[in-house]
């Protein structure tokens, strides 16, 4: 076995609050993540073309809307490089809590922890906000994705209609109650 020494050191992941100036780099994360992810569940039409400018101009508005407060919006970064990010984002009229909008780290940087960290970031902001469970959206048929989620806590709660990429989905909703056993390592 060799000595710690003469293995190679892994950068930490840390996590920083996206500003507004951050758009075209979530856009880019989140382009590649469904680039890489959605492959064989949306056209590869969109995929291979509008998925990037549908993407930036999402962000753009998303990032300089009113209601910052009501969302925390982080990117993980390793080695100074932004590798994931998620989105948070208080939902007062929603009967399954705080939405949990989008967790997502590129695929050459996944299964190093940045989506455990991510997640458990969000966790936190909603515990600080009071609230008691958290959301999200899955497209059926991401089994990555659902086993993911599955095996940190959060638990099926329902399928709704949606339409993406120019085509009708399917979009499961899981759910994760606050008030369980958080640690997620």
């Amino acid at each position: 076995m060799p000595d710690s020494a003469s293995l190679p050191a892994v950068s930490p992941l840390a996590l920083r609050p996206a500003t507004e100036a951050d758009a075209e780099l979530i856009a880019a994360i989140h382009s590649a993540s469904w680039q890489a992810t959605y492959r064989g569940l949306l056209p590869d039409t969109f995929l291979d073309g509008e998925v990037v400018h549908e993407r930036a101009s999402y962000w753009r508005a998303r990032m300089s809307a009113p209601g910052a407060e009501r969302r925390s919006v982080l990117i993980a970064e390793r080695a100074g490089e932004a590798i994931g990010f998620m989105c948070v984002e208080l939902q007062p009229d929603s009967p399954w809590g705080v939405l949990l909008d989008n967790l997502h780290a590129l695929p050459a940087h996944q299964g190093i922890g940045a989506g455990k960290l991510l997640m458990r970031a969000a966790q936190d902001w909603a515990r600080e906000h009071g609230e008691a469970q958290l959301y999200l959206y899955v497209l059926d048929g991401n089994a990555p994705a659902i086993a993911f989620y599955e095996r940190q806590g959060w638990t099926f709660s329902g399928a709704e209609p949606d339409h993406m990429g120019g085509i009708d989905i399917t979009a499961l909703r899981y759910v994760y109650r606050l008030d369980r056993a958080s640690t997620l390592y």
